[in-house]
């Protein structure tokens, strides 16, 4: 079995609050068709669950583990699957770059799972432990191409609009989230109003990037620059800043 993982951009990225150590966003995720993993499952025989690609962290952090754990809670032919197959994931997606990476290989890894195991398990039940493991990793359950994304990234709608061609360049900065959250709270926050939600998430994606520069569309980009000065070398016309960074991303002439 094999699957594309995709890459996402954030069009638009607000924070309209908090709940408990989360902000809550606002935000229309879309997906990257030129971008992407290539997740399979090979068989062998395997003593413990076996993953295997580039990765920037221990097999026991990563997210397709994660899904792993939930998953053979659910049924016993998931642990006995993996003693005779391994994961082998080739990565093509940046990490620490605000694409999506960890959130689409484990989003993409319980959809194949669910159909190797018959599971039988809706997309409403896989978002439900898809949201333990990551805020986007629900957008990646559905697969759509378009969505406004909400809450903490667990409210996930259809957008239909037409399918974007984008383009990304990703610096080679490592973002930290978490840091960039923290100068977020301290220097920069903000809160979207109720209006202005209300009228982004009715606005095609094309519409919204024609109206907004890049610190308008992102609530993000302003600290990610000042603790990553090097990324405003890339602060040029046409080019926005997907979630935390550090990938920009712009809409191919073909869309314009």
């Amino acid at each position: 079995m094999v699957r594309k993982s995709f890459s996402k951009v954030n069009i638009f990225l607000k924070i309209a609050g908090k709940r408990d150590n989360y902000h809550e966003l606002v935000s229309r995720f879309v997906r990257v068709h030129t971008l992407y993993d290539v997740i399979s499952f090979e068989g062998g025989f395997f003593k413990d669950f076996t993953l295997v690609g580039k990765f920037g962290c221990e097999t026991k952090k990563n997210t397709i583990y994660k899904a792993y754990e939930k998953l053979k809670e659910i049924s016993p032919k998931v642990e006995e699957y993996f003693k005779k197959n391994c994961v082998i994931v080739d990565k093509r997606i940046p990490e620490f770059a605000g694409l999506g990476g960890g959130s689409s290989n484990a989003a993409t890894f319980m959809i194949m799972v669910n159909e190797v195991c018959d599971l039988n398990l809706s997309k409403d039940e896989l978002c439900s432990m898809a949201a333990q493991i990551g805020a986007d990793v629900p957008f990646f359950v559905y697969e759509y191409d378009s969505a406004n994304v909400t809450g903490i990234g667990e409210i996930v709608e259809k957008f239909e609009e037409e399918i974007l061609d984008i383009e990304v360049i990703t610096p080679k900065v490592e973002c930290n989230t978490g840091e960039i959250f923290k100068i977020f709270r301290d220097k920069f926050y903000k809160e979207i109003s109720k209006d202005d939600t209300e009228k982004f998430l009715k606005m095609n994606s094309i519409d919204i990037l024609q109206t907004l520069d890049i610190y308008e569309a992102n609530d993000l980009f302003a600290p990610a620059s000042e603790v990553y000065p090097e990324l405003n070398n890339y602060n040029k016309e046409s080019f926005y800043f997907s979630g935390s960074g550090s990938s920009f991303f712009k809409l191919s002439n073909r869309n314009k």
